[in-house]
């Protein structure tokens, strides 16, 4: 029992304590923010209480302590010192030794900024500003003056992690795997568009995992895409049970070189988006709603009818629609054998629309990136946004156990649920 009130009780002398710091900040006209304000004037105590209590562990006593007269090294005064907070800019006061061998951790040696900044910096950068946005951001909101340059030498921090990131181990079986692509601009002697290509798995418990992101030249053939799909089993994936992509060259083939029992997919998702490219935008809406028929048709045979009567309807105004379909009829129809549980999660726009709204956020604003690595730099300060664990993990938009026995159906023994579901 004394086990649940002691945090409880903690918790309500917190709470007691901050409304007796604001009401006397109050009383005596002190701002809560601001240079001077109460909480540029809490976090400066506990910084320099916590300083003191490192000089006390390091020296071995405490301040004005007999038992440091004439023992070697002794405090030697302090030194003033801004740091750049989550609240704006504060200056502590640093105590020193007379061999200057303490070596503080809560605020390191020529540290200028709280670890928190950093993260406020990565989190701007990944919601689509630039560095000289961020410093903007920074002169506004906490006066505080920081270059663009210090901003960029933040975010390149993350490359190292990244590069763990871009090499982890993997789930050993991913029921579904989507290759998307996002095209960027990026200057290399010229400005060019260069397609990103991220990989994207379903596991078995029903999470989107971005296994990751591979920057192509355009036109990428079967080799290409079998140092990509080699380098994912390397990971650790051993089984796919569909993959879902579009008609890019050697990539189907280079998917059944890495897994042969995988079925390959024409992605039903972009078949539709651009179907929309043909269309004025005033007849998306309904456009949308005569094509569901035609994709959530029980057979071919029903589907062939559904798009008759799309075609009667639509044929004469957009001819080209028809013909897209038409030729992509064959990869479209192995989609319907699918039951229909399966079918939601690989035509579910949301979690893999979602993602994509969220790179081009992010890039927008940028114009063109300067080189390959800083475009995959953005491009996984975004993957990291999404999720606290840093893997680009998050819930599907989908109820995933009529999909998990699904699977476990139509793949028998090759599904088997995570001991963490």
């Amino acid at each position: 029992m004394s086990d649940t009130i002691e945090p409880v009780t903690a918790r309500i002398d917190q709470q007691q304590l901050a409304k007796e710091l604001v009401a006397a900040a109050r009383a005596e006209g002190v701002e809560l923010v601001g240079p001077d304000g109460l909480l540029a004037g809490l976090t400066k105590t506990v910084l320099e209480t916590a300083l003191e209590a490192e000089m006390t562990e390091h020296l071995g006593y405490e301040a004005h302590d007999a038992a440091g007269r004439d023992g070697g090294n002794s405090r030697n005064g302090t030194r003033t010192k801004t740091v750049l907070t989550e609240i704006g800019p504060v200056e502590i006061e640093v105590p020193r030794d007379r061999d200057a061998s303490f070596e503080p951790v809560i605020v390191k040696k020529r540290q200028r900024r709280l670890d928190g900044i950093d993260e406020i910096v990565l989190s701007l950068t990944a919601r689509g500003l630039t560095t000289g946005e961020v410093a903007a951001h920074f002169e506004e909101v906490y006066g505080a003056k920081v270059s663009k340059d210090t901003i960029s030498r933040i975010t390149d921090k993350v490359l190292e992690e990244m590069t763990e990131w871009q090499n982890r181990p993997l789930d050993s079986v991913y029921p579904v795997l989507f290759v998307d692509a996002i095209h960027l601009k990026v200057r290399d002697g010229q400005v060019t568009n260069r397609p990103f290509y991220v990989v994207i798995g379903v596991t078995v418990d029903g999470r989107r995992d971005i296994l990751g992101i591979w920057a192509g030249e355009g036109g990428e053939g079967a080799k290409y895409w079998l140092h990509v799909l080699t380098e994912i089993k390397n990971r650790g994936v051993v089984d796919v049970c569909i993959a879902v992509c579009d008609d890019l060259p050697g990539l189907p083939a280079a998917i059944n070189t890495v897994w042969p029992p995988t079925l390959v997919q024409a992605c039903v998702l972009h078949l539709i988006r651009n179907t929309f490219r043909y269309a004025s935008r005033r007849y998306w809406e309904q456009m949308a709603k005569d094509l569901r028929p035609v994709y959530t048709a029980p057979t071919e045979a029903a589907a062939a009818e559904r798009f008759a009567e799309f075609i009667e309807k639509w044929g004469a105004l957009y001819p080209a629609i028809v013909t897209l379909w038409r030729s992509a009829w064959s990869e479209f129809v192995p989609f319907l054998d699918y039951d229909v549980e399966i079918r939601k999660v690989i035509c579910s726009t949301n979690a893999i629309e979602s993602l994509n709204a969220r790179y081009r956020r992010a890039v927008k604003a940028r114009g063109h990136f300067p080189t390959e690595q800083a475009a995959l730099k953005c491009l996984y300060l975004v993957t990291r946004s999404l999720d606290p664990t840093g893997k680009g993990r998050a819930r599907w938009a989908i109820r995933w156990k009529p999909a998990l026995n699904a699977f476990a159906i139509s793949f028998p023994g090759r599904i088997v649920p995570s001991s963490t579901y």
